[in-house]
């Protein structure tokens, strides 16, 4: 049965978002993202730690998200990549007291799977979930936030 719901975790599933979709966008957001950061574009690899290897703080995120709008025509919903990794999982089910569940970090290590196993510390904060974010997560949410658009009638994917 279709539902708006079940609609929705398949737009946002990284299950079906390809390399060559992440390829054909990653110059782009490599950009956005040594000029938001004032770093070379050489530096900005899929792989990198926005704040591990590229330096950027909280705040940076903003600056970020918000040229990423508008360099791909998107909007980004401000906590869009927290709430998207929570999945179906309740506030409840995902953390306790300021630290990611059991649960929480199951769900997180599938859909930031960009991500080495080794940057997954146990207890892992919810605060220190940027610290995992690389560049191939803004990819990856560039591309769902994308197929949102397409898929409501908006805008296609550059």
């Amino acid at each position: 049965m279709w539902t708006a719901d079940s609609r929705w975790n398949e737009i946002m599933s990284n299950e079906n978002i390809t390399k060559e979709e992440i390829a054909a966008i990653f110059p782009k957001v490599a950009e956005t993202m040594a000029d938001a950061l004032g770093c070379d574009v050489e530096k900005v690899k899929l792989e990198a730690s926005l704040i591990g290897d590229l330096g950027a703080e909280s705040i940076d995120f903003l600056d970020i998200i918000f040229r990423l709008e508008r360099a791909f025509k998107v909007k980004i919903p401000r906590g869009k990549i927290v709430e998207e990794a929570r999945g179906a999982l309740s506030e409840a089910e995902f953390e306790n007291g300021g630290v990611v569940s059991e649960a929480g970090v199951t769900r997180l290590k599938s859909f930031l799977s960009e991500v080495p196993a080794e940057r997954f510390k146990t207890p892992l904060k919810v605060a220190e979930i940027p610290k995992l974010f690389t560049t191939e997560t803004f990819c990856k949410m560039v591309i769902r936030q994308q197929r949102s658009m397409a898929a409501a009638g908006g805008a296609k994917p550059a």
